[in-house]
């Protein structure tokens, strides 16, 4: 039996003891935000770390995404997924898009580049993918219609930190990428987010447009929001990207404990999307079919029962939310892969901090639904 609830992301926290020296810093110099001395030192970390030209830090994923289609002056229609978290949607509505939402292809639950086309009107003036569950979009693909029809591209990279392609960082790709640094994610601040930007230039454009369009004393060149992000987030990260690279091999290795343990079982399918890319295993996503016996539903609600808080990621699809009924795209057919996946896909708890008796214990529930073991 399970001795705590088991939720399907958990932080990695460091040792308490090794945030004191950064709080002390950040009370003896008094700034605590607004480009300070820690968001300095993290952006150049990051941009290091990460190997981009250029990353601005902001105070969380969804102002960042705003601030990216402002950046590029992003208008009329904007193409994207419907299986995402709402904030890809929520991003386009905020700044006045309509979002067009295209099918997935069922393999890598990405945005289906074959499907584009067909959706681009007079009135669309971006694409916005979103690397799924940190599984990369078919970049060149993406690439190669935007540059036919001369759309921007801007990628919803919440889950991709530290994900790489052969070339390097797939942050890279695209006009933009705006990534997410909340609790739950691989590389966290607490809470907070960043975009990537291909030059310097087009980093102050969008420094600026996070705080209030302000230039400098007497200057405000945009109608920008207030998207910095604070010196203790700042430090928070500092601390975490010392032990980033621990944390992803470790979730690796629970990932690779979940596939031997699961290999096999009847309805259940392991989507690998690890062979071609240098992954960050940010979440474990199974698709629960027709020969497991249960439906995801079912499956969801056992789990729960064992106060194991699987999440079904992603459902309802975005575009089945009210505010967003009524377009063409809309259709039930138009979506059907992307409907399969809200009503199959069921993500298992995946984190750092996982024990093997955990995964274990999580394991023996779903192919005890299957009746193979038992579990109590």
């Amino acid at each position: 039996m399970n001795d705590k609830p088991i939720y399907v992301t958990e932080p990695y926290l460091p040792p308490l003891d090794e945030f004191i020296p950064y709080l002390e810093q950040i009370w003896a110099s008094k700034k605590l935000t607004n480009n300070g001395p820690m968001h300095q030192q993290l952006e150049a970390a990051l941009r290091d770390y990460l190997g981009v030209p250029e990353i601005a830090l902001f105070n969380n994923g969804t102002i960042a995404l705003l601030t990216a289609l402002q950046a590029l002056r992003i208008s009329g229609e904007v193409i994207t997924t419907p299986f995402s978290f709402v904030a890809t949607g929520h991003a386009l509505l905020w700044n006045g898009i309509t979002p067009v939402f295209v099918d997935i292809d069922p393999q890598t639950f990405n945005l289906d580049p074959r499907k584009i086309e067909a959706a681009i009107t007079p009135r669309t003036t971006a694409i916005m993918p979103v690397h799924c569950y940190g599984n990369p979009c078919d970049v060149a693909a993406i690439q190669e219609i935007a540059d036919t029809y001369n759309l921007k591209v801007i990628y919803d990279a919440a889950h991709a930190f530290g994900v790489e392609d052969k070339g390097g960082s797939i942050l890279r790709h695209g006009d933009l990428s705006a990534i997410s640094f909340h609790a739950t994610k691989v590389f966290n601040t607490f809470e907070g987010g960043a975009i990537v930007c291909p030059d310097a230039k087009t980093k102050r454009h969008i420094d600026n447009l996070k705080n209030f369009g302000i230039v400098n004393e007497t200057t405000v060149v945009a109608s920008g929001i207030n998207g910095k992000m604070s010196e203790i987030n700042a430090a928070f990260g500092l601390l975490q990207l010392k032990h980033i690279d621990g944390a992803i091999r470790r979730r690796a290795e629970v990932d690779h404990l979940y596939r031997h343990r699961l290999k096999g079982v009847d309805g259940i399918q392991l989507p690998d999307f690890h062979r071609q890319v240098v992954s960050n295993y940010a979440y474990f996503p199974v698709r629960v079919g027709r020969g497991y016996g249960l439906s995801r539903d079912d499956l969801y609600e056992r789990l729960r029962a064992q106060d194991i808080y699987a999440r079904r990621y992603f459902y309802p699809l975005v575009s089945d939310h009210s505010v967003y009924r009524g377009g063409e795209s809309l259709t039930p057919s138009s979506l059907s892969h992307a409907r399969s996946a809200a009503d199959e896909v069921i993500c298992l708890p995946m984190s750092a901090s996982l024990s093997e008796e955990q995964v274990e214990f999580i394991c023996q529930i779903v192919r005890a639904s299957r009746g193979e073991v038992s579990y109590g």
